[in-house]
């Protein structure tokens, strides 16, 4: 597990040096979330990556999966806060 959390860190940190656009960043770290569901480190993942996109409604679901609060600010604000608790598993 350790390893894959590595594998989704690595992926966001692409994400986030991409500026949090869509595109094929965002594509990779949205399959690496799909293929973990239920784990709740990628459920959280799952819910920004769909904050990204622009799916509040999809984002909220994931968050709730997750047993997280929907975030309100800035993806990169919500990612400075996600990644050392994610790396901390």
């Amino acid at each position: 597990m350790a390893s894959q959390i590595a594998t989704l860190v690595e992926a966001f940190d692409r994400l986030a040096a991409a500026d949090f656009v869509m595109g094929a960043e965002w594509e990779a770290v949205h399959n690496l979330c799909q293929a973990s569901e239920g784990e709740q480190s990628f459920d959280w993942g799952h819910a920004l990556c769909h904050r990204i996109e622009g799916d509040e409604w999809n984002a909220g679901y994931w968050y709730r999966q997750a047993g997280k609060t929907a975030a309100t600010g800035s993806f990169g604000d919500e990612w400075a806060a996600m990644r050392p608790a994610l790396l901390a598993k």
